[in-house]
């Protein structure tokens, strides 16, 4: 799982807006600023975190450490 700050820095590092991460990843505006507002892990569903995180992966973002140690982003060489 990622947590909201995850889903929030990845958007910021790749500079896409809400509407673009919703455009990339199928996932609907409206649930991806739910979810950002949210803290820790947000409340969804298992297809909608693998869809952000899928847009992400995509783009180049890798996800490290854990929801409970250390979770953050970065960009892959």
């Amino acid at each position: 799982m990622i947590t909201s700050d995850q889903i929030r820095a990845a958007r910021a590092l790749l500079r896409w807006s809400g509407k673009e991460l919703a455009e990339k990843s199928g996932v609907g505006f409206s649930t991806i600023m739910k979810m950002e507002s949210e803290i820790g892990v947000p409340n969804s569903n298992f297809k909608t975190f693998e869809a952000l995180k899928s847009a992400f992966e995509k783009a180049g973002v890798e996800f490290i450490g854990s929801p409970e140690d250390a979770p953050g982003v970065r960009l892959r060489k």
